[in-house]
C-alpha cells in the first residue's frame, strides 16, 4: 500500500488569493497528495518590512481553505518565536509524523529558483521531497548553479514511494496575481473579487487591511 503523501504549502499568505488556492489543487491531483497543509509564515527572515499581523493571515488563511477535503492550516510557524526557517519547520513536522509519510514541499518558481538562499537549504530533502511548478514569469529553468546540482542530483520524472529526498516538478494553470500587486490595489480601495476567496475579502473589509499603508514585498 503507498505511503500517505502530504503537501506542505507555507506562504506569507498576506493575504491568501486564488493563486495560492490553485497551486495546492494543481499539487493535491499531480502528486495524489491525500493531505496538503497551509502553512503561514511567522517572521520570515528573508523578508523585510511590515506585514498583516499573524492573527489576520491565519484568519484569512483558515477561511480561504474552509472545509475543502484534504485541506488544513498549520500554525506551528506563527506559534515559533524569532525567525522561522522551512528547514526547522520541516524537522518538527517530521518529528511529529514519523518516518513513513511522505512529506511534499509545495514551491513555486520563484522560491524555486531562490532556494539557493535558503537556510541549510540541501538539507531540506532530508525530511521531504521538494515540488515545483511554474508561478508568473518566473521559468522553471536556468537555476542557480547550486540548485542546478540539487536538480541533477535529486530529480525524478515523478514523486517515488519514499518518505523524502526527490525533486519533481508539475504543472499548474496560470493564474496571473500578484501579492503585491493585489496589496497595492486594496490600499487603493479596490476590490479584486476575481483574486480573492469571498470570505477573504469580506474579511479584509471587516477589518479594514491595507489600507493607508505602503504595500509591503
Amino acid at each position: 500500500m503507498p505511503r500517505k503523501r502530504i503537501g506542505l504549502l507555507g506562504g506569507t499568505f498576506d493575504p491568501i488569493h486564488v493563486g495560492h488556492l490553485a497551486l495546492a489543487s494543481a499539487a493535491q491531483l499531480a502528486l495524489a497528495l491525500d493531505e496538503v497543509r497551509f502553512i503561514p509564515t511567522g517572521h520570515s527572515w528573508q523578508k523585510h518590512g511590515a506585514s498583516t499581523a499573524g492573527e489576520h493571515r491565519l484568519a484569512m488563511t483558515r477561511l480561504a481553505v474552509g472545509d475543502t477535503p484534504g485541506w488544513s492550516v498549520d500554525t506551528r510557524e506563527l506559534d515559533r518565536e524569532g525567525a522561522t526557517y522551512t528547514v526547522e519547520t520541516l524537522r518538527e513536522l517530521r518529528e511529529a509524523l514519523g518516518p513513513e509519510p511522505s512529506l511534499v514541499l509545495l514551491l513555486g518558481s520563484d522560491q524555486m529558483r531562490n532556494l539557493a538562499t535558503w537556510h541549510r537549504y540541501r538539507e531540506l530533502l532530508r525530511y521531504a521531497h521538494i515540488a515545483a511548478t511554474q508561478r508568473g514569469p518566473h521559468r522553471l529553468a536556468e537555476f542557480d548553479p547550486l540548485v542546478e546540482v540539487l536538480v541533477a542530483t535529486h530529480g525524478r520524472d515523478a514523486l517515488p514511494d519514499e518518505p523524502a529526498g526527490s525533486i519533481v516538478f508539475f504543472r499548474m494553470p496560470p493564474v496571473p496575481v500578484s501579492a503585491t500587486a493585489l496589496r497595492e490595489a486594496l490600499a487603493r480601495g479596490e476590490r479584486p473579487a476575481e483574486l480573492l476567496p469571498p470570505p477573504v475579502l469580506d474579511y479584509i473589509d471587516r477589518h479594514h487591511l491595507y489600507q493607508d499603508r505602503p504595500a509591503t514585498r
